[in-house]
């Protein structure tokens, strides 16, 4: 893989995993699009590597605030928040596990065109009808566990870790903002995890070093970027414009995937 290779590939995994527009969708296709070769399991370590660091450095202040208050005052506001945080990414973990040696019959470019069209129109009705009720700290355990479910549907290229779960969030009244927030706390673990479950795959095999800390750095700092951007932007205006996104790249896949 060139520099220029791991750059794009770390952007597009860096707006790509905190923008509610499928990573996953988007790995799969820049590939199929500029006819590169799949940039395999040892660069899916690294972008995963990437965009954890990105927001575990983001939230810092705010895991140790919430891990420091979940086991010295449990009942408190954030001790109760990080306890929802964890209970919540159980379901993703699991099915990301158990679904995993699946995700191959997903891949097909048409059935991910679907998914980022399907999945625009529920984020754009989730947002359009959801309210704007519950901030972070009122989620509670049955949301939380509710969000949580949600996840296990993003191992299906086109839907979205981000997008599912604000989705779903927007459904159940939280407000843009809160929901964003904590779909990136409840990422941090699930987006950690899932690199260093896929490392296995990649002891004994040659890695091409700068190539590969190229991808790590690209998408650490642009899905840093990606988080403060979108947090900022949900203070001010809706999820509209990434279902208007999703539809449009979701139409020019399945006309080029026919076409072809």
């Amino acid at each position: 893989m060139s520099i220029i290779q791991a750059i794009v590939y770390g952007v597009v995994q860096g707006i790509g995993e905190f923008l509610p527009i499928s990573s996953t969708a988007h790995i799969v296709l820049v590939p199929w699009l500029l006819g590169w070769k799949d940039p395999g399991v040892v660069f899916d370590v690294a972008l995963h590597l990437g965009t954890a660091s990105a927001v575990i450095l983001f939230f810092l202040k705010d895991w140790m605030r919430l891990i420091s208050a979940g086991f010295s005052r449990p009942r408190s506001t954030d001790g109760k928040l990080f306890w929802f945080i964890v209970l919540a990414t159980i379901p993703g973990g699991i099915a990301g596990v158990m679904l995993d040696k699946y995700m191959e019959n997903f891949r097909n470019p048409a059935l991910i065109g679907v998914m980022l069209i399907a999945m625009g129109i529920v984020l754009y009705l989730a947002d359009k009808m959801g309210n704007n009720e519950i901030e972070i700290e009122y989620i509670g355990l049955s949301r939380s566990i509710v969000i949580g479910i949600s996840q296990a549907f993003a191992i299906i290229p086109g839907v979205s870790r981000s997008g599912v779960t604000m989705s779903t969030g927007r459904m159940l009244g939280i407000t843009r903002e809160s929901i964003a927030r904590f779909t990136f706390l409840m990422s941090a673990p699930i987006i950690l995890a899932d690199g260093l479950y896929h490392a296995k795959g990649i002891v004994g095999v040659p890695v091409d070093k700068i190539p590969f800390l190229v991808a790590v750095l690209t998408s650490a700092i642009v899905g840093a970027l990606s988080i403060k951007f979108l947090l900022d932007y949900l203070k001010r205006k809706s999820f509209g414009v990434f279902a208007v996104y999703r539809f449009i790249v979701g139409a020019l896949v399945i006309a080029v995937y026919f076409l072809r």
